[in-house]
């Protein structure tokens, strides 16, 4: 797992499974989920060309505020964070390199304090305090989804 791209890459032939951290639509093209979701696949059809091996993403995730509602995509809301996972699931089921995924993170926690970190990360599916986000019926949809399925 790096910070290179497929382009760039030179260690990925030495493993079985590409494992990759991927958050387009927060840390670049935040806001804009459709140019997050053609980065993304694009990105992820990059390195399945490359390698053609079983792909990993390890992280993928975006901050919300417990509460915090919005229309649109607004980053920070609870439904930006819900739609973002969605996009990212559309992605995930489009390319066949893809054979895994783990959402970052499941609950809230405590950082140190940055100027895009307040009061810790808020990528949690749930609160610090274990209360459910929005974005946890996009998993519980997701995950009922693929009962019964070959995983």
């Amino acid at each position: 797992m790096g910070f290179a791209t497929c382009e760039t890459d030179r260690v990925t032939d030495l493993f079985d499974v590409v494992c990759l951290n991927r958050y387009y639509g927060w840390y670049s093209q935040t806001g804009d989920l459709e140019e997050a979701e053609r980065a993304l696949e694009t990105d992820l059809l990059g390195w399945q060309a490359r390698y053609g091996k079983p792909m990993f993403v390890t992280e993928y995730g975006a901050e919300a505020v417990a509460g915090l509602h919005a229309v649109g995509d607004v980053p920070w809301s609870e439904e930006y964070q819900a739609r973002f996972l969605e996009m990212c699931h559309r992605v995930f089921d489009r390319v066949d390199g893809v054979v895994g995924e783990h959402v970052w993170n499941f609950a809230d926690f405590q950082t140190t304090s940055s100027i895009t970190r307040v009061d810790g990360n808020k990528k949690g599916v749930f609160t610090r305090d274990r209360r459910p986000k929005s974005a946890v019926h996009v998993l519980r949809a997701r995950w009922t989804a693929m009962q019964g399925k070959r995983v």
